[in-house]
């Protein structure tokens, strides 16, 4: 099998991986399952390389995965400045691994969690 079905329905599964994602990309630092964190790497990645292709056509298959959530807002003086989690791939994580040809996510193990003893990670993206 070429993935983790992660014990989901397809649907569900898909929803989980763009939650996810979204999340990491916006918070720059997520910590799920080690079997999640897998997954969530590779459409992160898949994300990034996108953001770095930059023309419409990579907004728009990006645009179609992450949610459209804020991922920062700035003030100056007046004005209010919203950044989405798609701006935030396109403009800062793309400029910042421009020069990098892949892997930038790190996994860190921890503790299992506690309920079930399932391995938890810390899944990052790397400086």
């Amino acid at each position: 099998m070429g993935y983790r079905k992660l014990g989901r329905t397809s649907s569900q599964r898909k929803a989980l991986l763009r939650d996810l994602t979204t999340n990491l990309i916006v918070n720059e630092k997520i910590v799920t399952t080690e079997a999640r964190a897998k997954e969530v790497r590779s459409t992160t990645e898949k994300m990034i390389t996108l953001g770095k292709r930059g023309d419409l056509h990579a907004r728009r298959q990006a645009a179609a995965f992450l949610r459209n959530v804020v991922a920062d807002v700035t003030e100056d003086g007046d004005d209010v400045k919203v950044t989405s989690a798609l701006q935030k791939v396109f403009g800062d994580l793309a400029t910042r691994y421009a020069d990098r040809k892949g892997g930038y996510t790190r996994i860190l193990k921890t503790m299992p969690r506690r309920g079930d003893a399932a391995p938890m990670v810390i899944l990052e993206f790397v400086d």
